[in-house]
């Protein structure tokens, strides 16, 4: 199994593998958010982005105003940096967006651990059924994602689930 809590694993990567690697290091963003438990999540790690994927990295930060300064002196001179810190089902979060060198940047944060962050959960369970499926639900997921479909509802699809696609793809068994 792929040790997600480094980028590490993305240097033998494909190649958008290796340039998020190469722009990240760049960016110094793992070294400079350590505090915060800094993984990147999304389409890019488990290898189902299209060509306008961006790259997710998740925090936990217990305080936003401390977070917000910290994103905002690291990236505020990046092109197209917005941050904003809002409620999101009863949970402050702060997300940053900003222009790197290839890719769109996305940082978020909230006060829960990064390993019980939805996001890095849907990656796990994604990135497993992935590799029970093989390349050609790979190749369909890729499809739905490119006609415009987000990711868990694109795997919802697939799998035949029912209701919200987010919720759904959390109550998957990995081990039945």
């Amino acid at each position: 199994m792929t040790n997600f809590t480094t980028i590490e694993y993305l240097k033998l990567g494909n190649q958008r593998q290796q340039k998020a690697y190469q722009e990240l290091k760049a960016l110094k963003i793992f070294e400079n958010l350590k505090t915060y438990h800094p993984i990147l999540t999304g389409t890019i790690p488990i290898d189902i982005d299209i060509r306008d994927s961006d790259l997710d990295i998740i925090c936990q930060c217990k305080n936003h105003i401390e977070f917000s300064t910290r994103l905002s002196e690291l990236f505020a001179d990046k092109t197209g940096f917005e941050i904003r810190t809002y409620d999101r089902h009863g949970v402050e979060c702060t997300t940053a967006k900003f222009r790197g060198k290839h890719f769109e940047i996305e940082i978020f944060g909230q006060d829960i651990p990064v390993k019980e962050q939805n996001a890095y959960r849907h990656m796990i369970i994604e990135d497993n059924i992935l590799k029970s499926k093989g390349p050609a639900f790979r190749s369909k997921i890729r499809k739905l994602k490119s006609e415009g479909l987000k990711t868990e509802p694109a795997f919802a699809k697939l799998l035949g689930l029912s209701g919200d696609p987010y919720k759904a793809l959390l109550k998957i068994d990995l081990f039945n």
